[in-house]
């Protein structure tokens, strides 16, 4: 996402002694142009300018091939000296701000309000009156079997024990345990259940158990892969009861197929077992139809979650369905990414001045210690909110909604971790949407204590609600997203309804105080 001149030294040859002859010759000190017995009269300025410019060039032609570089670099100066950086001003910008720049939602849902509440208690709306199913759509699924076949394959024999360490929060584990299956099909390997690494920006101590079915787990896989909970105690002896002897293999990101078979397989047959610790991201999107089928099969087959998990899950579908009557109990979900840790990590700037920029600074620094105070890093938060890397506020995903046509009778529930100042930033979301629910109010405080402090387990809650939704609605991108789209396109055959927003258009909408 982010050379050196092919010129050598930058040196110039000197130029033929014959040339320096002839412009000695041709051109006198007043700027007058000689050739053989005629000779031009340059009558004013803008002539001799143009001249001297052309000569300038004429004798020195390796300045062609500078210029490009020189254009390029006065833009950048250019557009760095005037402005990307909302950060210059203060109470809303200045007319230097560039379009899109500063945040001004709150000015322009102030002038829409009136419009809106207008509107409100209509008699249509956008869930019952569009997106019909297109039959004629040829879908065809990742994988053609489920885990409800009957019957046993017996496997080869296997080659060792893979043991790999799944880091980051719900979905990056879910990829970790995919990519994992992936690899351990392709070495004929015995999958031993993942561990999960604590992750220092979502510290959940949950283990795979308490998140995945793992009884379910094993089953599933059972004619493709073989998994086992730990080490049988012949293998741990080998390696003195610890785990931590076992040698960890550093596999570069994205690893081909070819990579594991030439690098990690040897390995495993000669040690018995191998860790590889982080997984995250260790096998290349493209793979054999065969290794991807197996990514498939565990992702939307073998990968259930656990029981406490689906049935307060259940549960919550179920209210937000009853709770949907006005729209035949359809409902919206939107995943809103606008915790603390997600705005501090896209160094954007809100209406919360000097004292949003102290909680900032704070948050970055305990997540991310030093990354963003690095000799040379330039932080730039309007040319991020220009470039759609801003996430969107509530207030912001409600505007949109409404100006796509989903009135205030739409059931809207809202996946979240906890919304960086909720009562702010929440409050105009409700006031478009009276019908908006959450898991804190679909689930009672005593439903939902014993999965406080693990907040994969809550995703889980939040995954499983916008699963079942009509509409799905994604704000910021991210493992939560791409997981459930696939996941729905899975589940209703090819057919699901997502909402992805242009977020650079948006953010030239949101910065207009004129828009309609």
């Amino acid at each position: 996402m982010h050379g050196l001149s092919r010129l050598g030294n930058g040196v110039s040859p000197p130029s033929s002694p014959r040339f320096r002859h002839a412009r000695n010759k041709n051109t006198d000190v007043s700027g007058n142009f000689h050739s053989g017995n005629c000779q031009v009269k340059l009558q004013n300025f803008a002539e001799k300018l143009g001249f001297m410019i052309v000569s300038a060039v004429y004798r020195r032609r390796g300045v062609l091939l500078f210029a490009p570089l020189l254009y390029i670099s006065g833009m950048l100066l250019y557009m760095g000296a005037l402005g990307f950086d909302a950060s210059r001003t203060s109470g809303g910008g200045t007319g230097l701000d560039p379009i899109g720049s500063v945040y001004r939602s709150p000015q322009v849902f102030e002038k829409l309000w009136p419009l809106m509440d207008a509107e409100n208690n209509g008699s249509s709306n956008l869930l019952t009156n569009v997106w019909n199913l297109k039959l004629h759509q040829v879908w065809k699924p990742c994988i053609a079997h489920t885990v409800s076949q009957e019957g046993f394959a017996e496997l080869p024999k296997s080659n060792g024990y893979l043991i790999i360490e799944a880091n980051g929060g719900l979905n990056q584990q879910r990829l970790s345990i995919c990519d994992a299956v992936a690899v351990a099909g392709l070495l004929n390997a015995t999958l031993v259940i993942p561990i999960f690494h604590l992750n220092s920006v979502w510290r959940d101590s949950s283990k795979f158990c308490d998140i995945f079915d793992e009884d379910f787990f094993i089953y599933a896989l059972r004619n493709h892969v073989k998994v086992v909970r730990q080490l049988p105690e012949d293998m741990l002896l080998k390696f003195d009861n610890n785990i931590s002897r076992i040698v960890n293999l550093r596999v570069k990101a994205w690893s081909s197929p070819t990579y594991y078979l030439l690098k990690v397989l040897p390995k495993l047959k000669e040690l018995g077992a191998v860790r590889i610790a982080p997984f995250s991201n260790r096998l290349a999107h493209s793979v054999p139809p065969n290794i991807q089928g197996l990514r498939c099969l565990c992702n939307f087959e073998a990968l259930r979650f656990s029981e406490p998990i689906r049935m307060l899950a259940a549960k919550m579908v179920d209210r937000m369905v009853k709770k949907s009557s006005k729209t035949s109990g359809r409902y919206v979900s939107v995943h809103i990414r606008f915790e603390e840790d997600m705005v501090a990590f896209s160094c954007c700037i809100y209406d919360g001045g000097e004292e949003e920029k102290h909680e900032m600074d704070i948050a970055r620094e305990r997540s991310w210690r030093g990354k963003f105070r690095r000799r040379g890093r330039v932080i730039r938060p309007g040319a991020n909110r220009v470039d759609g890397k801003c996430p969107l506020t509530p207030l912001e995903v409600g505007m949109m909604l409404r100006g796509m046509g989903f009135e205030n009778n739409t059931s809207l529930y809202v996946a979240a971790g906890k919304i960086y100042k909720a009562e702010k930033y929440m409050t105009p979301l409700k006031q478009m949407f009276p019908r908006l629910e959450s898991k804190d109010t679909l689930a009672s405080t005593e439903e939902l204590a014993p999965f406080e402090g693990h907040s994969s387990r809550l995703a889980a809650l939040d995954y499983t609600v916008c699963l079942y939704s009509e509409a799905f609605v994604t704000t910021q991108g991210g493992n939560f997203p791409h997981f459930l789209v696939g996941h729905r396109r899975y589940l209703y055959e090819g057919h699901a309804k997502t909402i992805k927003p242009d977020k650079r258009k948006l953010a030239l909408l949101f910065d207009s105080p004129d828009i309609s």
